[in-house]
């Protein structure tokens, strides 16, 4: 796991950048489970989303010729735009390749930073490979969304955050995609509390949890899913993988119902626009409520950037 000095560390770094997001207590979805449900806000990150704290910790750690070279990533969105926003910050170019499926409104949320923008292949594995050859040909650094221990050091400080503010935290619901930002929160929690770590996925793309299940990274088949965020494969040894393995507790694989039922649930209920990735953690508490009931249950809401389209469908 990623030790707790490692996140002190990315912390320090990463503070001029990163907001620090609050815990906003949810009336609603306590009464739902007969818990005591915290919501940490990362919809409120600069960028819309928690990815900013990993990509800027990566950047900040590159080494001068790095740098110079520059870097290359692939992405379905909010990675992209922490990716663009840290290399504007800290001068360093970026090219970004995103599949074809990412919401427009995310693309043009990463044009404004001024990277070189690929929107190439039909789903994220396809851009990815895209991107390897760009790093093997032109020599820039590859950063992945999730596979990388720099980038999850980052991503462990929403984790700290959430058990600064309430550390008698008892279940933290964390979404899971590549895995980065679950291997992070679950880092900390797990070394800091006893807290139970729940992973929660969507049915059309649930490849961590049948990854872990068979006990090894394998290809599954997808489907689209209004949680386009935590869409897409892993890539073999990806160091999430045994992260993710030994440290999530239980997992809970939502319909895509669900998460449109929740996307609207925020939006009416709180007030709020989240995207599907940020709204499987409400998601499982509206789903799974006996897994929550009489807990203080923490809940990651990790970001805020939803399309257009999916907008029409709950307003």
């Amino acid at each position: 796991m990623i030790s707790l000095s490692d996140v002190y560390g990315a912390r320090k770094r990463v503070q001029k950048w990163a907001r620090r997001t609050p815990m906003e207590f949810s009336h609603g979805l306590s009464t739902f489970c007969g818990g005591e449900v915290w919501l940490k806000l990362e919809n409120q990150q600069v960028t819309g989303s928690f990815k900013i704290r990993g990509a800027t910790n990566k950047l900040l750690l590159l080494t001068d010729e790095q740098r110079e070279k520059g870097v290359i990533t692939s992405s379905s969105g909010n990675h992209a735009q922490g990716i663009g926003y840290a290399a504007r910050e800290l001068g360093v170019k970026a090219t970004i390749v995103v599949p074809e499926n990412t919401p427009q409104v995310k693309i043009d949320a990463i044009r404004k930073y001024g990277v070189e923008l690929i929107v190439e292949g039909e789903e994220y594995m396809v851009a990815e490979r895209i991107a390897r050859g760009i790093e093997r040909d032109e020599g820039k650094t590859f950063v992945s969304p999730y596979n990388d221990l720099e980038l999850i050091m980052g991503q462990a400080t929403v984790g700290l955050e959430m058990l600064e503010d309430h550390p008698e935290l008892d279940i933290v619901a964390v979404p899971v995609g590549g895995g980065g930002l679950a291997s992070g929160v679950a880092s900390v929690f797990k070394q800091a509390t006893s807290a139970q770590v729940v992973g929660v996925q969507s049915v059309t793309s649930p490849v961590m949890y049948e990854c872990i299940k068979k006990g090894v990274i394998h290809d599954i088949p997808l489907e689209d899913s209004y949680a386009e965020g935590l869409h897409g494969g892993i890539e073999e040894n990806s160091v999430t993988f045994p992260i993710c393995r030994d440290l999530i507790d239980d997992w809970v694989i939502l319909s895509e119902k669900s998460i449109l039922d929740a996307i609207r649930y925020m939006l009416h209920e709180h007030h709020m626009l989240i995207e599907g990735a940020g709204a499987v953690g409400p998601a499982a508490i509206m789903s799974c409520p006996e897994m929550f009931n009489g807990k203080k249950v923490g809940v990651v809401i990790s970001g805020g950037n939803l399309s257009e389209e999916i907008l029409k469908l709950v307003v």
